[in-house]
């Protein structure tokens, strides 16, 4: 990514899309110049239900960051999630046939080549490719075994996959509405990249993202990513919960959930009381904030818990020194860090996306950590192709396990 490069990181979430653009300065910060926002009409759980309604939700979104930024969006860098997506480590292993037994580029390529070389179903397709640690002879450990002398190089990685179809989809809405796809990021990844610091990924962090129909899970420790999970469920539920148990719509559900929304009701000082727009022409009603708490806790406690359950299954889980951190719009509910540091036993806290310039108190909200995130995935893949071509062939692998290498040590 060049200085003054624009770049666009599109959000596709359940609930919202959002476009965010941005651009490095002439230090080298990012500075984010444009924001759209647009309601998700046609996703579900993170996947595309109505084509036309996702094209123009996409193309409202982009036109609004357009308008802000004053640039013209040619081609995005696109999130995607879902309950279709699944991970899992693998490792590799080669023996190394450079000159005097050095290791180079094409030998990490080879090994990696190597641990992705998996039997999928034909329905799915590898999204990511993220190594964790390489092994030379007995070491192991290392970061980078590019120019160490060794015999036999291992690759540990963390694949994740995504549906075929689920992706396309996802891919076609974004051409029809005009716009380029640039490559398509697991979204828990992109958030990571924006609100996680170096320290805490060596030192052992996980990243709740919660968002409107998925819970997206993301662990790190020894500076790589170790575990992912996509969870259907979200914020969606809790806003359901409240459109039942207050008998009102749904758009006045969710704006309850976020003015007055309560994770704990042991954090309720007092009480006040909250009026509640009728349906059908029926007259408004008072009710307690207790009465929000009550419905809203327990399905943020379910979240945590599934979450938890996903967690202890990943081996790094009693090595997360640096704790959680929460993203997403639920993060936003009030002591939703609070229940999730009860249930899961160690510190939680709200994640910030990081930026320097432009419209920061825009987007210094957990709401825009993925749309940030992909931004920052940009700085590092400026020249990566989408990982779902049209057409199939060894020049798209070849180029794949370039950008990998590039990614880590490029």
């Amino acid at each position: 990514m060049e200085k003054n490069e624009i770049v666009c990181g599109l959000d596709i979430g359940t609930t919202k899309i959002a476009a965010i653009v941005g651009k490095l300065d002439e230090y080298g910060n990012l500075n984010i110049v444009g924001v759209g926002n647009h309601p998700s009409q046609g996703l579900r759980r993170g996947v595309v239900v109505n084509i036309e309604k996702t094209v123009e939700s996409i193309r409202q979104a982009i036109e609004q960051a357009e308008l802000t930024s004053g640039h013209k969006i040619t081609k995005v860098y696109a999130g995607i999630a879902g309950d279709h997506i699944r991970s899992f480590n693998s490792k590799g292993v080669i023996a190394v046939s450079g000159k005097d037994r050095v290791i180079t580029e094409k030998d990490v390529m080879r090994v990696i080549n190597a641990a992705q070389a998996i039997a999928l179903p034909m329905d799915r397709e590898i999204l990511h490719v993220l190594p964790q640690e390489y092994t030379v002879d007995n070491q192991d450990g290392i970061n980078n075994p590019i120019g160490m002398a060794g015999v036999r190089l291992e690759a540990e990685v963390h694949i994740i996959t995504a549906a075929v179809a689920s992706a396309r989809n996802i891919i076609n809405c974004i051409d029809q509405a005009g716009y380029e796809v640039a490559d398509i990021v697991l979204e828990p990844y992109a958030s990571s990249l924006s609100v996680l610091h170096e320290d805490e990924r060596d030192l052992g962090v996980a990243i709740i993202d919660i968002g409107g129909g998925t819970t997206d899970i993301a662990m790190f420790f020894d500076g790589s990513i170790r575990h992912t999970k996509v969870l259907g469920i979200g914020g969606e539920h809790v806003t359901s919960d409240l459109a039942q148990g207050l008998r009102t719509s749904r758009d006045q559900a969710e704006d309850i959930k976020k003015k007055y929304g309560l994770a704990m009701q042991s954090l309720l000082n007092g009480d006040e009381l909250i009026k509640v727009p009728g349906v059908a022409g029926r007259p408004p009603r008072e009710i307690s904030r207790s009465v929000i708490a009550a419905i809203v806790e327990p399905r943020m406690e379910e979240i945590f818990q599934l979450a938890l359950r996903q967690m202890e299954k990943s081996d790094v889980f009693d090595s997360l020194g640096a704790g959680v951190v929460l993203t997403g719009g639920s993060s936003l509910i009030e002591g939703a860090a609070d229940l999730a540091e009860r249930i899961m036993g160690i510190p939680v806290e709200v994640g910030i996306p990081r930026v320097s310039g432009g419209l920061v108190e825009t987007v210094r909200s957990p709401i825009y950590a993925t749309g940030v995130g992909l931004i920052y995935y940009a700085l590092k893949h400026g020249q990566s192709k989408t990982k779902f071509p049209r057409k199939n062939g060894f020049a798209q692998l070849l180029q794949r396990l370039k950008d990998i290498v590039d990614e880590f040590f490029g």
